[in-house]
């Protein structure tokens, strides 16, 4: 489906980004563009090392931020498909700069919504976050809302066949600010701070992110949000992984912090169905047939009040398995 397609990824020099870029041109050369939409040029020009023109053609680099409007109406025309990972994601600095996270989470939606449907884009995947089911912080509020933006885009579409759909899951093994790479660090100093001694989370490696944005892109019938199967960890474990002989000091949770991530609400549990390795949330109107969903699919309703938490999760990895995919997935070199 990728053949001499032309794909842009909205906040491209990310971790995901860069793992997205990765996989379509070494694994699926047969694409006719990638575009990196970004504003930090810095980091574009990092990247351009990484992946430089010479020896990848179809890569482009494209200043711009999803706060404006014309210049992301420029970017997508010729763009058949759109990956919008551009956000404002830090939770902190988002409750202290309440209105720049409204600014590129909301507005940015409302954005790359209306400058795909003008420009002859196919399909849009949205990344979302589990901080959005059930927000307590302003960072899972604006992606609630940038979620219920791209969902509602496919009834306003008309004849047009764009198809929107929003993909979400948690932190993701070793990306830029999560709680690994952070361990890595502060062991040297021979401490690690614990908000929570009870606190969970779920895990997911890059490559499993690129592979929930691939299957969007291949199944979305338009406004699902598809939700990841995944295993979930505990804090004590992760820093036990990492800093076996470190002291764990609690140090209090952060405001805008959860102790559980949640990625399927009880609410969410009349729309929800198990696809077998995703949990798919379906638009509570849809523009299709519920019923040649579930056949084409083999979809299963899940029960009424279902809930996916990383507190309740039945599937864990524990200190040792941690330690093995922190090898694999985050740092080839790494020792413990």
């Amino acid at each position: 489906m990728f053949n001499n397609k032309t794909i842009l990824i909205t906040g491209g020099t990310g971790s995901l980004g860069k793992a997205l870029t990765n996989y379509f041109l070494k694994n699926q050369n047969v694409v006719k563009k990638i575009i990196i939409f970004s504003r930090d040029e810095q980091k574009q020009f990092e990247m351009a090392q990484e992946f430089p023109i010479s020896k990848f053609p179809q890569i482009r680099f494209f200043i711009g931020d999803v706060r404006d409007y014309e210049r992301l109406r420029r970017a997508f025309k010729g763009v058949d498909y759109i990956i919008h990972a551009a956000a404002m994601k830090h939770v902190p600095i988002a409750e202290y700069n309440p209105m720049e996270c409204i600014k590129t989470n909301i507005n940015g939606a409302e954005n790359v919504i209306n400058a795909a449907l003008e420009t002859g884009v196919t399909k849009v995947v949205a990344l979302s976050t589990d901080k959005a089911a059930a927000p307590i912080n302003l960072y899972g509020a604006t992606k609630l809302a940038s979620d219920k933006l791209f969902i509602a885009a496919n009834n306003i579409k008309g004849d047009n066949p764009i198809v929107f759909s929003v993909v979400r899951y948690g932190n993701v093994m070793g990306s830029n600010g999560s709680v690994i790479p952070f361990f890595i660090k502060k062991r040297e100093e021979g401490v690690l701070p614990i908000t929570v001694a009870e606190m969970t989370r779920f895990n997911i490696s890059l490559q499993g992110g690129v592979d929930m944005v691939l299957h969007a892109l291949e199944t979305a019938w338009g406004g699902e949000i598809f939700v990841p199967k995944i295993p979930s960890y505990k804090i004590t474990d992760i820093a036990k992984a990492i800093g076996p002989n470190c002291e764990q000091k609690i140090v209090g949770i952060r405001p805008g912090e959860k102790i559980h991530e949640e990625m399927i609400t009880s609410s969410d549990s009349f729309f929800t169905y198990d696809l077998g390795n995703y949990y798919a949330i379906i638009p509570q109107i849809p523009k299709w047939s519920i019923d040649n969903f579930v056949d084409t699919f083999n979809a299963k309703k899940v029960e009424e009040g279902f809930t996916y938490n990383s507190g309740t999760n039945h599937e864990w990895v524990g200190v040792e398995e941690l330690r093995t995919l922190i090898v694999k997935h985050v740092d080839s070199k790494f020792t413990f």
